[in-house]
């Protein structure tokens, strides 16, 4: 994508920026705009949404080289796409960064920052990635796959509602995190789940806007 088209940058919607030019949803990230669940907003609405300068967001899209997007937008290869990148990643790496939480917690329990209630907030967001990844897979992506496309508005407004709730959750995973900044005096075992809440972040939001903004346009347009 060419930041500078006929429509300014400012004018497009988040969703497909992030789609179309490879780095962006780092750059949105970098200034808290939400991509994924707020993708239909327009850059400058969501700029002025968060307090953040349009232009600076402007400047660092234009700055970013063009490269090939990470995943294929025809929808067969996308749900494969979804189902190895994120589905499986989520159910590797989710029970290894609650175990990581709890020991945190337990370890650094007297620690002024020690991120308290976080083990818990990861089982809930683990049950309830896993809840909706089995209606994807035993519903809606089967539906997909047969050519149903009058029959699948119903499941995609559902995954859309539970896309919000799960972006909730990870705004109270970044609030409890201090946006996974740890003390100065953090441990090694700490530094590395903040890493982890750093990534689970990052990948279900790609995850949401990979089905938002790029999968579920292409049966519901």
């Amino acid at each position: 994508m060419n930041v500078a088209t006929d429509t300014s940058t400012a004018e497009r919607a988040l969703g497909e920026i992030a789609r179309e030019l490879a780095g962006a949803a780092a750059v949105f990230r970098r200034y808290g705009l939400d991509y994924c669940c707020g993708g239909s907003q327009s850059l400058g609405e969501a700029a002025a949404a968060a307090g953040v300068d349009p232009r600076a967001v402007e400047r660092d899209l234009a700055a970013l080289a063009p490269a090939p997007a990470e995943a294929p937008e025809e929808p067969l290869p996308l749900i494969d796409h979804i189902l190895v990148r994120y589905h499986e990643t989520h159910r590797r790496e989710l029970p290894e960064l609650i175990a990581l939480a709890r020991r945190v917690e337990e370890r650094h329990a007297g620690h002024p920052q020690v991120p308290r209630g976080l083990t818990k907030l990861l089982e809930h967001m683990a049950e309830a990635l896993e809840e909706h990844m089995q209606k994807e897979e035993q519903i809606l992506f089967p539906m997909m796959r047969s050519g149903a496309t009058p029959m699948v508005m119903g499941p995609i407004e559902v995954m859309e509602h539970e896309h919000v709730e799960h972006g909730e959750k990870l705004r109270q995973l970044e609030s409890l995190t201090n946006r996974h900044t740890a003390p100065a005096d953090a441990c090694t075992s700490w530094l590395a789940l903040y890493a982890g809440t750093r990534k689970l972040v990052d990948d279900v939001m790609q995850h949401i806007h990979l089905e938002n903004n790029v999968l579920f346009p292409q049966f519901t347009q």
